[in-house]
């Protein structure tokens, strides 16, 4: 008999915990015939925009969200949910619960984090920094009730399953207008990890008189005009300070399909992306980048390593001295330090973490390295997409989930330790 299953995530928006959401969702249809009759509660995540588009998979998920409230009302019970969203938000909802998350981009999780996850069965994350982040967070104190020293730690099992990479046909060339045939990618929500002011400042220092440009692609909320014209004027304020430019920024803003944002992978304009990220759960633009054959700057911290990292590949096989998996983006030297307090989420990253602050000198060294020597960077991008297609290749990343699911027991002591 099929296990009643109900996923509880934000599989209608455009956010990464909304791709997360979709991918459980295609993880579970592989085998709906046989294991799992699927049910599903939407939810928002922040201000992000909804996906409106007319193809199979929304059309099911349509019938499976009319179907969820049908089964509800009648009382429905279910054998397993799957919460895809942040621990903060993690409930019992059946029997069996499962959450699944992106995790922290920093050194350590909050407390509620462990309390929650607690009450779970299972965890799932998509990165081994993540589960790192997981297990190696402890807090010391006392317990509310009886007073006695306490530890508090997570005891869940955690699995890592990672996205799987797309692949589009007849991609179409996107006109960006673009005035050079060097140009470099941002692709970044607007906010304190992401350290998207510095990336467009130190790029246009390092590259003031030459023929380059760099495309960002970014918001700060959502897609409205407001969200444009503030992210126009945030642009205006910096390229202020650098009249006479030779080199060029240009904004691109807003929701883009997938097939779109594959497009600007592909645009033979477009030469490398770069991220000065403080620290990734996954990192999914520098996922796709990899995937789609763009040469990456890029610090090696977090949960990106998992697949700019490869065992040596092509030519370099034959080196049995170097260790065992090297590097095939350019590195960005990086200290860890203190997260910036603006960045302070309360009950998410907690001001005594760490995350990675990418030098700028590293930065603009790396900038030049791609520029003079291309093309062996583009020769190491080409065989990090062959590995990546290889070993991140959509059905096998269904099976490690729902194996992972499938192999989890209900807990017989889901008491949880409060401070």
């Amino acid at each position: 008999m099929r296990k009643k299953v109900v996923v509880r995530a934000p599989v209608l928006t455009r956010s990464g915990y909304g791709e997360h959401g979709r991918f459980v969702i295609r993880s579970l249809r592989s085998r709906e015939d046989d294991l799992f009759d699927i049910y599903v509660v939407p939810i928002t995540w922040g201000q992000t925009g909804w996906i409106c588009r007319d193809d199979e998979e929304r059309s099911w998920m349509d019938e499976a969200i009319k179907k969820t409230v049908e089964y509800t009302s009648r009382g429905g019970q279910f054998d397993m949910s799957i919460q895809v969203t942040i621990p903060n938000e993690w409930e019992p909802m059946a029997p069996i619960n499962i959450g699944v998350t992106a995790g922290i981009e920093s050194t350590k999780v909050a407390p509620v984090w462990l309390e929650k996850a607690a009450i779970m069965d299972k965890i799932v994350v998509v990165s081994e920094h993540s589960k790192w982040g997981f297990e190696n967070t402890v807090y010391h104190g006392q317990n509310r009730n009886t007073g006695q020293p306490m530890t508090l730690k997570c005891e869940v099992p955690i699995d890592v399953v990672h996205y799987p990479v797309k692949s589009f046909n007849n991609l179409s060339e996107l006109d960006l207008g673009l005035d050079y045939e060097m140009n470099y990618l941002a692709v970044a929500q607007h906010g304190p990890r992401k350290n998207l002011e510095n990336t467009i400042k130190w790029f246009v220092e390092e590259n003031f008189d030459e023929e380059v440009g760099l495309v960002v692609k970014t918001f700060f909320r959502n897609n409205s005009l407001i969200d444009r014209y503030h992210a126009e004027d945030v642009l205006s304020n910096i390229m202020s300070q650098f009249p006479d430019r030779k080199c060029k920024v240009y904004l691109l803003h807003g929701d883009m399909s997938d097939k779109e944002m594959h497009s600007l992978y592909s645009h033979p304009q477009i030469k490398c992306l770069v991220s000065l990220t403080h620290g990734e759960g996954f990192g999914l633009p520098l996922f796709e980048a990899a995937y789609c054959g763009l040469p990456i700057i890029a610090p090696g911290w977090s949960g990106h390593c998992d697949f700019l990292y490869a065992p040596h590949l092509g030519e370099e096989k034959k080196n049995k001295n170097k260790k065992s998996k090297q590097p095939y983006f350019l590195e960005i030297e990086y200290d860890i330090q203190p997260v910036n307090k603006s960045a302070v989420w309360d009950g998410v990253l907690v001001e005594d973490s760490m995350w990675c602050y990418p030098k700028e000198g590293s930065f603009k060294m790396n900038l030049r390295r791609l520029r003079k020597n291309y093309d062996k960077w583009k020769k190491k991008a080409d065989l990090l997409q062959g590995w990546v297609i290889e070993n991140f290749e959509p059905n096998s990343q269904y099976d490690k989930f729902v194996s992972s699911i499938s192999s989890t027991k209900e807990s017989e002591d889901s008491s949880m330790v409060i401070f």
